[in-house]
């Protein structure tokens, strides 16, 4: 994770070369020569990273890397305490020769670390890279090493569970006739039984007759398409060599001896797209008798392979199930277990989360600890079911390691901070990609904002089994997360490795000396943290400080005023779940924040001393209150980039001086008196803006067409007399909007009308009376790009549409509309997921209707099928 590191540093770097260009004159070629050092430090990095080393040679790099990270750990530290130090002057006295002085110091100080630090760094390098040569001359012309594979392990046969239902379903789909070439994948987090399956299926007596020919082939993580070739051709060729063969007659031969066979070929654990693609590329496609039946941990190569049907998500084990496996695994049969042990057995069972790899693992574990000590075995087992996943972290290294090591380097940290998150804990997505920007994990890419950026990597991350998707919004985008135990424990054995993290838990009862604080950068707190402040601990490398509890809980402000005099570098302060009594004001003094969050009930206001935060770039705060006053300047917070509330924030009318601003993408909520012309010229990059109040006045003032980057926008009416009467002209919306929510507007629906001329609207939410009236005609009306339509709370009655009235709508979401008859036929042609909730009979009728139709039309591969979502009321009609 060293190169990360460096990445980060030197866009640090950048970033103080523009944008402190006045407090470091006379320092410029200082930090030109330090930027020029670490672009060759990343370039070793790099370079090693490519090349495959001996286990000795590992272990050196690692110890290298090792360095490497903590001497930019302190050049970061060196040039904030420098930059703070130089502001801090600045403020009091603005005189130009002492300006110079500091930037004399300064210019020193960086040579310093320079000369004493990374200087010597590159004797290290050199040395290593002067091994490696050496080591890579000695291996000329031997055969490349091979890796542990899991042609070496034998798969477990007997006490299979729980994946009855799925062999027959595979098996079924195996058997039908195609017009070619058949693909299906088994898709899995690493440990959920993947293999087994498969070799279940490919076991079994119906497919040994069906297929005369079984080829079974173990897919290296180090793909190498002559192994796989040559491990085809045995089947054919038992008796020859074919290993001279060059690689277009191997390609050949293999293609020639499927192309008329019947057969089925299963690929086990396929690590990439690409290794897909060069077997895919020798296999007879027209070939309607041939099956290929893979697993793999990479949803994308599950999608790249399917030909007629999707990806089979492999399902984890219920809780009746964990717990027949687990009681063979520690008695050898059912109904075995001793009395006073079946209730934490149970427990223990169901806290493996399905996995039957935990399961093997924990139980291997207690079954070792019952042969030992029957007498201690109740707390033995008690401890452990407390305790699941560190019993893991030793044993579940070398399954999850395979897919960590293929993880590009930044992608490694966003993984690893997975592990400071508390156990079973619900990630919000968009807490978990500002928490990984403002750690510095998520380098900016070309075409992409730094938030898409991290996103994609959630989304990467995902797509690799290493993150479990918990919610997704209407749209299917993630909402919510969570990290499964075994990937946790992994996690957490990294960042005990690599000093990543220190987790502050409920047994943490030791002097803050003792517990290493001065050489930590994160600290992660699970205990009671009144206690842990009140002993005035000081961590002076600490960058973040996260808090996560089950439920909030109240700081007395004399607690919280030790975070900033014991933590004074502190870049990340997370914090939602403290409930404070007031702003703490001494916050202000941690200029080097990036990330902050907070509740406090009664807040009324955002302080004016807000405004040195002058490296913020996300701010929340949370409140009870309606609206609250930005005292601060907006417009001096250069770097903010994200400010969030559930209150309208009233921007004070004589903070418009400053030239920020156009860094803020997302502002939610603003109040509809704040939405003036400097918020519109200065924060003309907006993309999120959320507008709570009385919203006729938004409109008067031609405030939102002006914002030309725009493409979520939420309006929440407050009741009032002077509630909006109508919606103004499309030439008043911002020209590029693309999600559009209302709540409570009561507007009546004829305003649709102005709604279909947003051409470029896809997701159109209708909360709580944003429109009101019994009848929505939608005559001559068409949404041409939209593909969410959700109404909530409505009192709707009848709804009438012409077919193209929405030629886009993959998704219909209604509920609370128990007056509404039914929904138009015509809508079901496109959709791709119906949900309805409190609905009346008839209209659950019509969903059915639509669903039955969906059914019996014809699809292409490239289609999905309709989903129809019923909530638990609606689904009472059904009955």
């Amino acid at each position: 994770m060293a190169e990360s590191a460096v990445t980060f540093l030197l866009e640090q770097l950048k970033e103080v070369v523009v944008g402190y260009a006045d407090l470091i004159a006379g320092a410029e070629s200082e930090f030109d020569q330090l930027n020029r050092d670490l672009d060759l430090l990343k370039a070793f990095l790099k370079e090693m990273a490519k090349k495959k080393k001996k286990k000795e040679e590992d272990k050196l790099l690692k110890l290298l890397e090792g360095r490497i990270r903590d001497v930019v750990y302190e050049v970061e530290d060196t040039i904030d305490t420098c930059l703070t130090k130089a502001i801090e002057l600045k403020a009091r006295n603005s005189l130009r020769h002492r300006m110079g002085i500091r930037s004399a110091n300064l210019a020193k100080e960086v040579k310093a670390v320079r000369d004493q630090k990374v200087r010597p760094l590159f004797e290290d390098a050199a040395k290593f890279a002067s091994m490696q040569c050496i080591a890579d001359g000695a291996k000329a012309g031997d055969e490349p090493p091979t890796e542990t594979s899991k042609r070496d392990t034998p798969i477990r046969q007997n006490r299979v569970i729980g994946f009855d239902g799925e062999e027959a379903n595979i098996t079924a789909y195996l058997m039908q006739r195609r017009d070619k070439l058949d693909v299906i994948s088994i898709v899995g987090i690493p440990g959920q039984g993947k293999t087994t399956l498969a070799w279940k299926i490919y076991q079994n007596e119906t497919i040994s007759f069906h297929f005369p020919i079984r080829i079974w082939v173990y897919i290296s993580q180090v793909f190498n398409s002559r192994d796989v070739f040559l491990q085809i051709l045995k089947k054919f060729t038992p008796s020859q060599d074919t290993s001279s063969l060059n690689d277009d007659d191997l390609a050949d031969t293999v293609r020639s001896c499927l192309k008329e066979e019947k057969f089925l070929l299963v690929l086990d654990d396929v690590w990439s797209v690409n290794a897909w693609e060069k077997i895919q590329a020798v296999l007879p496609l027209d070939n309607g008798e041939g099956k290929v039946l893979i697993t793999t941990r990479e949803k994308d190569v599950g999608e790249h392979s399917k030909v007629y049907r999707a990806p089979h998500d492999l399902k984890f084990l219920t809780h009746e199930e964990s717990w027949e496996l687990f009681q063979y695994e520690v008695f050898g049969g059912l109904n075995e277990c001793l009395d006073d042990l079946k209730g934490i057995g149970e427990r223990i069972a169901i806290k493996c989360d399905g996995v039957p790899l935990t399961i093997v693992v924990i139980g291997g574990i207690l079954k070792d600890q019952l042969i030992k000590s029957r007498s201690t075995a109740v707390h033995e087992w008690q401890t452990m079911s407390q305790s699941v996943s560190e019993a893991l972290q030793n044993k579940v290294t070398g399954v999850v390691g395979l897919s960590y090591r293929r993880l590009p380097d930044d992608l490694r940290e966003c993984f690893v901070f997975l592990g400071v998150f508390p156990e079973d804990y619900e990630i919000p997505a968009k807490m978990l990609c500002g928490l990984w920007i403002s750690e510095g994990f998520v380098l900016p890419r070309k075409g992409r904002s730094i938030e898409e950026s991290a996103e994609e990597n959630m989304n990467d991350l995902i797509s690799r089994n290493l993150l479990k998707v918990e919610k997704t919004n209407h749209m299917g985008k993630v909402k919510t997360c969570r990290v499964h135990d075994m990937i946790r424990a992994f996690c957490i054995s990294i960042i005990k490795e690599e000093n990543f993290c220190k987790e502050v838990g409920q047994s943490w009862e030791l002097e803050p000396s003792r517990f290493q604080l001065q050489n930590s950068r994160r600290l992660c707190f699970r205990s009671n943290l009144s206690k842990f402040l009140s002993t005035n601990p000081s961590g002076p490398h600490v960058r973040s400080f996260l808090c996560f509890y089950e439920r909030p809980f109240e700081l007395e402000s004399k607690h919280l005023a030790v975070i900033p005099e014991g933590f004074k570098k502190l870049r990340i302060l997370e914090a939602k779940c403290i409930k404070l009594e007031q702003f703490p004001g001494k916050i202000v003094k941690l200029v080097h924040l990036r990330y902050l969050t907070l509740y406090i009930d009664t807040l009324k206001a955002l302080p004016e001393p807000i405004t040195q935060l002058w490296n913020l770039q996300s701010l929340v705060v949370e409140t009870k209150f309606r609206s609250i006053t930005m005292k601060a300047n907006l417009w001096r917070m250069i770097r903010l980039r994200y400010l969030k509330t559930r209150a309208a924030i009233l921007l004070e009318n004589n903070k418009s001086d400053g030239e920020a601003g156009q860094n803020l993408h997302t502002l939610n909520r603003l109040a509809p008196e704040s939405c003036s012309d400097a918020v519109s010229e200065k924060a003309k990059n907006l993309k999120t803006l959320g507008i709570s109040g009385k919203l006729a006045s938004i409109f008067k003032k031609n405030f939102l067409e002006k914002l030309h980057h725009l493409e979520k926008l939420k309006l929440y009416e407050q009741p009032s007399e002077y509630m909006l009467p109508d919606l103004p002209p499309r030439s008043c919306f911002p020209p590029n909007l693309k999600r559009l929510t209302l709540m409570n507007t009561s507007l009546e629906w004829k305003h649709m009308s102005t709604l279909a001329m947003i051409n470029t609207l896809e997701a159109l939410k209708l909360k709580d009376n944003a429109f009101v009236g019994v009848s929505w005609n939608l005559g001559n009306d068409t949404f041409p790009k939209l593909q969410l339509l959700l109404i909530a709370q409505a009192d709707l009655v009848l709804w009438e549409a012409t077919p193209g009235a929405f030629p886009s709508l993959r998704f219909l979401v209604i509920n609370i509309c128990e007056n509404l008859k039914e929904i138009p036929d015509c809508l079901g042609t496109t959709l791709e997921k119906l949900e309805i909730e409190r609905v009346r009979h008839s209209l659950v009728q019509s969903a059915v209707k639509i669903d039955q139709q969906q059914k019996q039309r014809p699809t292409s591969k490239f289609e999905l099928p309709l989903k129809l979502v019923v909530g638990p009321v609606a689904a009472a009609h059904m009955r």
